[in-house]
């Protein structure tokens, strides 16, 4: 006859081993940075397995209108995602001194420290144009490119402005002239300036460093179930070397979705089978002639058949009252819809 404990034990046994996986497959959130400075706020906690949410800003400056970021934040707090992702410009930069990068990251940081789960930071060109802003990013939150796995979903987060310290100075002074123009009596020669004219200014670029670094990434971690790439400028978009051709050529047949900011203007393009989408904006200026010109927060709900995105406009996301949140109403969203 059969002993029936020890079936019971084996049986036991056979449950425990099926149901617990490695303790390495067990972590729901995985980096290689583990201490230390972060461009993170914290560490998200675990979701379900199969099912997690998660929510996208995008720029908030370039123009920052007031108050739209801090209803964004009481936004998100209502749908409660599992974590925030950023595609960069999250201060104004335009200046190397210190004290005033400061001020305008402090503003950031206790903005941003309202919602209710973490914020993953993406620079973007007013975050990094010059050493100074750059330097100064990475004493505050350390790596300007970075990945994460959450969930075996695997992030990798972009610098597209990635230059040699000699042009990132030619870079920065020929915008800071580009902005004089703006400013001053005759904006319309903008178009005539040496910034103007860089494909850099649209589209960014990657060096063989960060290139590099992602192929190792993505080789080595082969069985993930999906990949997003963020980046603030749409680098896939940029003409030959330091484009995204490598990191695409190393994501080959996976399933993957490119997200970027910097346009101020919502897009979506297929290439090749995969998602690129321009997100629009979440504070920031907008051009009052462009319908796709909108501030919105873009929620991805990720199950077992991958992702699923909704763009939501802040116009639209109420609360319990029927308004939206921080007396909302006051502001416009939408700028080609404003009238006076």
């Amino acid at each position: 006859m059969i002993n029936t404990s020890k079936l019971y034990l084996l049986v036991t046994v056979i449950l425990l081993f099926s149901c617990n996986p490695t303790s390495e497959s067990r972590k729901h959130f995985v980096s290689e940075l583990d201490s230390g400075k972060t461009p993170w706020s914290y560490e998200p906690k675990a979701g379900n397995e199969d099912q997690f949410t998660f929510a996208i800003v995008s720029d908030l400056n370039g123009g920052e209108r007031e108050g739209i970021f801090e209803v964004a934040i009481e936004q998100l707090n209502l749908l409660r995602p599992q974590f925030i992702l950023s595609v960069g410009d999250l201060v104004n930069g335009e200046t190397d001194e210190i004290q005033e990068l400061q001020q305008q990251y402090d503003s950031f940081d206790q903005r941003a420290a309202k919602a209710k789960a973490p914020i993953f930071h993406v620079g973007g060109n007013h975050d990094l144009t010059s050493p100074v802003m750059r330097n100064f990013w990475e004493e505050r939150y350390g790596r300007r490119y970075y990945y994460f796995i959450y969930e075996q979903v695997l992030f990798l987060v972009l610098d597209t402005e990635d230059y040699t310290d000699e042009f990132r100075q030619k870079i920065h002074e020929a915008r800071t002239e580009a902005i004089a123009v703006l400013d001053g009596d005759h904006p319309e020669n903008f178009e005539l300036t040496e910034y103007y004219k860089m494909e850099e200014r649209k589209t960014g670029k990657l060096e063989e460093e960060q290139n590099a670094y992602f192929e190792k990434v993505i080789a080595d971690h082969p069985d993930v179930r999906w990949t997003f790439v963020l980046m603030h400028k749409p680098v896939w978009q940029r003409q030959g070397e330091g484009n995204l051709s490598r990191i695409e050529a190393a994501l080959g047949a996976r399933n993957y979705t490119v997200i970027n900011g910097h346009v101020h203007s919502y897009s979506h393009t297929e290439k090749n089978g995969h998602d690129y989408i321009t997100l629009g904006t979440t504070g920031g200026a907008q051009n009052a002639k462009d319908a796709n010109a909108f501030d919105h927060i873009t929620v991805v709900s990720f199950d077992e058949d991958g992702p699923s995105m909704a763009n939501l406009r802040l116009e639209g996301i109420l609360d319990k009252t029927g308004k939206i949140p921080l007396n909302g109403e006051q502001y416009c969203y939408q700028a080609s819809a404003c009238t006076e």
